[in-house]
């Protein structure tokens, strides 16, 4: 093992013993520094030197020290969860699993599921949220659909949302309740995963860019069906999550119909993908329980990807991947966008009858207060529109206030939905945002059939925005599949609230490029 870091959520304990109360305040104050690096989790191992070494404990030993560490950790308002033990050279270690519980909302973690059509990504959702297996023929599937036409179809045309939640011994709430109810999975859990299915047809790229975009998932699971192998989509929805730097979980599904040639052959193309230079991933095929906690330890980065195998109609391999959902990190930090001013971008519009407008989006940063005066737009000609926000909702679940990282449903008043556009944003101050009509970006081309120069005119995709812009500078004067470029993009038809930094993707047809802004020029 490498020598403990001071920074991070992992701790080296080699042993605890001689509990006193003035050495448990010190050690649980210890654990909420831990805590608070892992944005409420954190892994303690005990039996381990500081400089790494495995010592290793007796069995008394062992059995005090973990007595004495949840004596420290309810102190410090968590629970503790021991994950597995192991020998090491004198005894045995244990590693245990720590999260917080008291006065605190529950940890969230956001989660894509990406993939070609068919591979089975609705299904998996189905058999996660439902506690059920597929019955082969779209059962599954039919119980988390939003449309009638894709239980019909079999396929995705939209964004859907639904959560799984872990209470605060590891176990999964969904499985506890007898139905699917998402305001008492959010109240009874510790620990919430949010699972965003996204089409995987080409015909609906556009929907799916927006689920991601807009939704700003810590992980991407792209689920590959074993019978097919990586077709269609897998790659580009690759190319996505390398591009914005999103990590990557594979997900093998139908191992019941792959013919074992067949299954082999689907999950080397994979691996082989991973692989390729730009990509550079380092696959780790996820086989046991000491497997998950060694991928959920190192996924955060990036490089590692776990790859899991499972079948929606037997369930070999579902109880592994659910193990694995309960100790994946936070990887965005929104407590520190919670310091800043409210700013969350509008994803969708509805007219509820004896409510009148409601939005709903991503919170960006900052926090939203009920019956705070906010500032919806830019409308086309760029001004703002006042509006109050007079009620909020998370989850079902009628909430006084709202925080960055978490996704809500807001009434407003004294604006109606036809005034509101998918892409404008709310906040509670205009002095923190730019209105931009021109911007300066460094691009590459992901794809193109021929040549982009000066008056191309792409659709830009950043957050829930999906705005044509035209390019009116370019340096060098043509771009091809592959180059990097500097550009200035002008908005054709509204003004947009973007900053410098950010990423966004530009596409026009089968045409696709990701970018990050350099300037604001207006």
């Amino acid at each position: 093992m490498d020598k403990e870091s001071d920074e991070g959520n992992i701790e080296y304990k080699l042993l605890l013993d001689k509990l006193t109360e003035e050495k448990a305040e010190r050690l649980a104050a210890q654990m909420l520094y831990r805590l608070n690096e892992g944005h409420g989790e954190a892994f303690y191992i005990v039996g381990l030197s500081d400089d790494g070494q495995p010592i290793g404990l007796s069995d008394q030993e062992l059995s005090n020290s973990l007595n004495n560490l949840k004596i420290i950790a309810q102190k410090a308002g968590a629970n503790i969860q021991i994950i597995r033990t192991v020998m090491g050279e004198k005894g045995a270690i244990a590693e245990v699993y720590v999260r917080r519980i008291r006065n605190y909302p529950p940890v969230e973690v956001s989660v894509a599921l990406l993939g070609n059509v068919d591979a089975g990504k609705s299904t998996l959702k189905g058999v996660l949220t439902f506690s059920t297996l597929d019955n082969g023929n779209g059962y599954a599937m039919s119980l988390v659909a939003r449309y009638l036409h894709e239980i019909k179809m079999r396929r995705t045309s939209s964004v859907s949302v639904h959560i799984i939640g872990y209470d605060s011994e590891g176990r999964l709430v969904n499985d506890i309740l007898q139905n699917y109810n998402e305001s008492e999975i959010y109240l009874k859990s510790n620990k919430i995963i949010y699972l965003i299915d996204l089409a995987g047809h080409e015909k609906y790229f556009k929907t799916t860019l927006k689920g991601i975009m807009g939704n700003l998932p810590d992980y991407n699971i792209l689920v590959v069906s074993l019978s097919s192998g990586p077709i269609g989509t897998f790659k580009e929805h690759l190319g996505i999550s390398v591009a914005l730097k999103i990590p990557i979980i594979i997900v093998f599904t139908k191992v019941d119909m792959a013919p074992k040639p067949v299954a082999e052959m689907s999950i080397n193309e994979v691996i082989k993908m991973l692989k390729m230079p730009g990509i550079d991933k380092i696959p780790f095929m996820v086989k046991d329980e000491s497997d998950l906690i060694v991928a959920s330890k190192n996924i955060a980065n990036g490089r590692i990807v776990p790859i899991f195998i499972v079948s929606n109609k037997t369930g070999e391999g579902i109880d592994l991947l659910k193990k694995f959902m309960n100790f994946l990190p936070k990887r965005i930090n929104w407590e520190e966008r919670r310091k800043e001013k409210f700013m969350l971008y509008i994803d969708d519009i509805f007219r509820v009858a004896g409510v009148g407008t409601v939005i709903s989006g991503l919170i960006n940063r900052g926090i939203i207060k009920e019956n705070e005066e906010l500032f919806i737009g830019p409308m086309a000609d760029g001004s703002f529109k006042k509006v109050n926000a007079f009620s909020i909702y998370k989850n079902r679940v009628p909430v006084n206030s709202a925080y960055a990282g978490e996704y809500v449903t807001i009434a407003l008043n004294r604006v109606s939905p036809e005034e509101i556009k998918s892409g404008m944003i709310l906040t509670n101050d205009l002095r923190s945002v730019k209105v931009v009509w021109k911007f300066k970006a460094d691009i590459r081309v992901l794809h193109h059939p021929t040549l982009i120069k000066i008056g191309y005119e792409p659709v830009i995709q950043l957050n829930t925005i999906k705005e044509v812009a035209k390019i009116i500078s370019s340096q060098p004067p043509f771009l091809k599949t592959g180059e990097f470029g500097s550009v200035v993009f002008q908005l054709k038809y509204r003004p947009i609230v973007i900053n410098e930094g950010d990423t966004f993707i530009f596409r026009e047809g089968k045409a696709r490029g990701i970018g990050k802004i350099t300037g604001i020029l207006n």
